[in-house]
């Protein structure tokens, strides 16, 4: 697993309650491993106490962010650029700039960019592990 890739992974407990900001994509810590580039968004809770966690990937061509796995947290990826082959319980889409894939909880998934230059999508979790 690429954790520094995530950015604060969904599986940490978010503890603060998120404040009305705005995130300028230039001011967002970038954390390198290998061809892939990471930004962590935010990691909290909304003021309903609800868990969010938001992340920028840029994935290199031929990567993929860590193996097929699965998780009680919801998740929501969000395609800005390149492609990206999402596959959930065994089936694979071809996402294109645009598109959105959804995972419900506990749902074998896994992403893989098979293009020739890198794919930058957001990635949304809802939720805890521990629920």
């Amino acid at each position: 697993m690429l954790p520094i890739l995530a950015c604060g992974k969904s599986g940490a407990q978010p503890t603060s309650l998120l404040p009305a900001a705005v995130f300028p994509y230039a001011d967002l810590p970038v954390h390198v491993n290998g061809l892939n580039k990471g930004r962590s968004v935010m990691n909290g809770q909304t003021h309903s106490g609800f868990p969010i966690e938001v992340h920028l990937t840029e994935l290199g061509p031929g990567q993929e962010p860590h193996p097929p796995h699965k998780h009680v947290h919801e998740e929501m990826l969000l395609l800005e650029r390149g492609m990206v082959d999402v596959t959930i319980d065994g089936k694979t889409t071809r996402l294109t700039p645009g598109s959105v894939a959804y995972v419900a909880s506990n749902h074998l998934h896994g992403w893989r960019n098979p293009g020739e230059s890198p794919a930058e999508y957001f990635v949304i979790a809802f939720g805890r592990d521990d629920a």
